[in-house]
C-alpha cells in the first residue's frame, strides 16, 4: 500500500519521485523509453528484470537500462515502511539540458563487453549524501523549479561516472537508453526456478499472455505451466539426490511457493514422495 508519493516534473515528464509504501507490496514497471535509477533509503526489495534478479537492501542504488521490470517490496520485523527515491532519465530530456555540452566521459566511454540490464551500487557516499539533498527537497518543494531539476539531473550523472561500475553505466547513459532485447528462451531459461506467473513472465518478454503462450507452444511444444513443473521437478529429483537441503529448501530453490504444492506434484511425477525419493536413492548408492 502507498502511503506517500511526491515527484518533480519538467517537461511534462516525472524526473524525480519519492515513495513511501506499506510492504508487502509487488508492482510491474514498465520503461520503454527511459533509464530509471533508483536509491533504497529503508527498506528491502527484489528487482526481476528479464534475466537478472537484484536484492536491495537500504542505501543500496541501482540504475536500470530501458526494458520491463518486477519490483517486490518484502515486510521485515525490523521496519514498518520502505521509502525510495527514484530518478527518471529520458534521452529527450538530457538532449535538452546538455545540449551541445554533453560531456567527454560520457561520448568516450569504454563499450563493455557483457552488458546487463540492472547495475547495483552499494555502501557510495556520495550517492548517499545526493540522496539525502534529495530528501531535503521533498521536504521544500518551494525551492525546486526546472533549474534545480536540471543541476540536479547533471550532478547525479557526474556522481554515477565516479561509482566503481562507472565503465558500465556509462554505456547505459551514452546509449541514450536503447531498449534491452532478449530472446525469448533467454528469458525463459532465466526464470525456471522462480515464482513468475505466466503474465509476469509474458510482460518480461515484452508480449500478451495470448501471444506469449503461441510462442511458447512453438519452441517447446508444451504449455508454459507443464513445461515449468516438469523442469522444476525434475530439479527437485536432482536435488533430493545430490545435496542435503531440506525438503521445504528444495521446493523454494525450484521456484514452489508452498510445500504441500511440491509434495503433491513430486507424487504425482515420481509416485513417491520427497522424501522417500531421497531414502531411495541414498539405498541405491550404497547398494
Amino acid at each position: 500500500m502507498v502511503l506517500e508519493h511526491k515527484r518533480f516534473d519538467m517537461y511534462n515528464k516525472m524526473i524525480f519521485e519519492k515513495v513511501v509504501l506499506k510492504p508487502p507490496f509487488k508492482v510491474p514497471n514498465a520503461m520503454p523509453n527511459e533509464a530509471c535509477f533508483l536509491y533504497l533509503c529503508e527498506g528491502k526489495q527484489l528487482i526481476y528484470s528479464a534475466t537478472q534478479q537484484t536484492t536491495l537492501n537500504s542505501k543500496d542504488g541501482v540504475l536500470m537500462k530501458c526494458g520491463m521490470y518486477f519490483g517486490e517490496w518484502l515486510s521485515s520485523s525490523t521496519y514498518t515502511q520502505c521509502e525510495a527515491i527514484a530518478v527518471h532519465l529520458y534521452p529527450e530530456v538530457l538532449k535538452k539540458i546538455y545540449e551541445s555540452e554533453i560531456p567527454d566521459f560520457v561520448k568516450n566511454y569504454r563499450k563493455v563487453t557483457n552488458p546487463v540490464s540492472v547495475y547495483k551500487i552499494t555502501d557510495n557516499i556520495l550517492i548517499e549524501q545526493y540522496i539525502m539533498s534529495m530528501r531535503f527537497y521533498f521536504e521544500n518543494p518551494q525551492l525546486v523549479d526546472d533549474d534545480l531539476i536540471k543541476l540536479k539531473l547533471k550532478e547525479l550523472i557526474l556522481l554515477l561516472a565516479k561509482t566503481e561500475k562507472a565503465n558500465s553505466i556509462m554505456e547505459v547513459i551514452s546509449s541514450l537508453f536503447s531498449p534491452t532485447e532478449f530472446s525469448f528462451k533467454e528469458v525463459i531459461e532465466a526464470n525456471l526456478f522462480t515464482n513468475r506467473s505466466v503474465d509476469e513472465l509474458a510482460q518480461l518478454a515484452n508480449l500478451s499472455v495470448s501471444s506469449f503462450k503461441r510462442e511458447f507452444k512453438k519452441l517447446y511444444n508444451d504449455s508454459p505451466a507443464h513445461y515449468f513443473k516438469n523442469r522444476r521437478l525434475e530439479k527437485a529429483a536432482e536435488l533430493l539426490e545430490l545435496s542435503d537441503l531440506r525438503i521445504s529448501e528444495v521446493a523454494i530453490d525450484c521456484g514452489f511457493g508452498d510445500l504441500s504444492h511440491f509434495s503433491k506434484a513430486f507424487q504425482e511425477k515420481y509416485k513417491i514422495s520427497p522424501s522417500g525419493y531421497r531414502l531411495d536413492q541414498n539405498a541405491k548408492s550404497l547398494s
